[in-house]
């Protein structure tokens, strides 16, 4: 199955199904000297595990990440670093009744057509267990980039239809409630509206919201290799996302170009700077010095307990009600991946720039 690895320079490749023995990742082009430890990657891991909530999956999992390469004396030596990840919560049992048929929303059709066989234990290789490989990956990228002092936030801005007010905004709140959501009223909305969305059986999608600061302007590569469009393809490989867009996003092709151009001024320190934010932070495919801001789109989770309309894997035609562990709406959680991946393009963006002046060569050459 190609396919499974993400990155240029900052590289890696994420292995193992929802219900085999582990999951891990395998991530390459870290700089040596990095200082990194198993807790560096845990705190992350924490934060996207489930079972934490009412909202999240049933399913407990510890997820206790194991580095087996790449660190020694609790620093990179600028070999691959592998990550394991045990699966110590799996039920495979639960989806014995789903081994021929096909679930409304999930990859189990097109897995068959494609391969003739599929692991139907909760979706195996394309199960949301994926994302921790993506998140150890991710934690490691945000350990690097710090030392640069540049910073990748993720939060909630909307679920089932309940929006944050920009004016309430609270970042330290987004680290209290499990929606991830930076507006305590809205939380309180949201966390209703899911409630009722809960007692019907059925599930809810959303909004994340992700914030890039301190990136130097000049950091992209054209053509194809945008910022933007590294970005986007890195949030878009994340399961559940159906839109991603930059600064003003869709607005944009509503607006005159003489409203949505920001203009440029120097700030009382002499740094050239903007005066709004349209662009998102990247234009012609570089940062411009301002936040990166973009915006993800997550479709409702599909295993629901409403009966669905369905066929098994002979045609034959029938209905089902998927039981088990699930979560009724994937943003919270999700919202950390987006973080994650977004760090790993930036690790990866930055360490692709550095050749791209010969005075940043001679300064490693200089003796």
């Amino acid at each position: 199955m190609p396919g499974s690895a993400f990155g240029a320079i900052f590289r890696f490749s994420t292995w193992g199904e929802s219900h085999g023995a582990c999951v891990g990742a395998v991530v390459e082009g870290c700089p040596a000297g990095l200082a990194l430890t198993e807790a560096d990657i845990k705190r992350d891991l924490d934060r996207r595990k489930p079972g934490t909530d009412k909202f999240s999956t049933g399913r407990a999992e510890a997820d206790v990440p194991e580095i087996l390469s790449g660190v020694y004396e609790g620093l990179t030596t600028g070999a691959p670093i592998s990550v394991i990840v045990k699966n110590s919560g799996a039920r495979a049992a639960d989806y014995d009744g789903l081994k021929n048929v096909f679930r409304p929303g999930h990859a189990d059709y097109g897995a068959q057509m494609k391969y003739g066989l599929r692991d139907h234990r909760g979706g195996g290789r394309f199960s949301g267990r994926e994302t921790v490989s993506r998140v150890v990956a991710g934690a490691i990228a945000k350990k690097f980039l710090r030392e640069l002092n540049v910073s990748v936030r993720a939060y909630t801005i909307e679920i089932n239809g309940v929006r944050i007010n920009k004016d309430n905004l609270d970042m330290a709140e987004a680290d209290k409630n499990p929606l991830r959501m930076p507006d305590g009223q809205a939380f309180e909305k949201a966390s209703a509206a899911l409630n009722e969305t809960l007692s019907r059986g059925d599930s809810a999608g959303g909004v994340v919201e992700c914030v890039i600061s301190n990136l130097p302007p000049g950091t992209g590569e054209p053509v194809f290799d945008k910022l933007d469009a590294e970005l986007a393809k890195a949030v878009f490989s994340v399961g559940g996302v159906k839109g991603v867009e930059f600064g003003a996003g869709f607005a944009a092709a509503r607006m005159a170009g003489s409203a949505h151009n920001d203009a440029f001024f120097k700030d009382e320190n002499g740094n050239i700077s903007k005066l709004t934010n349209n662009a998102g932070g990247v234009t012609g495919g570089m940062s411009d010095g301002a936040d990166i801001i973009f915006r993800a789109a997550f479709k409702p989770v599909p295993s629901i307990k409403l009966p669905q309309r369905t066929v098994f894997t002979d045609g034959a035609e029938t209905e089902i009600k998927i039981g088990g562990r699930h979560d009724a709406v994937i943003v919270p959680r999700a919202a950390v991946v987006v973080e994650c991946m977004a760090a790993a393009v930036i690790a990866d963006m930055i360490l692709r720039g550095l050749p791209s002046k010969m005075e940043n060569i001679r300064k490693v050459f200089s003796c």
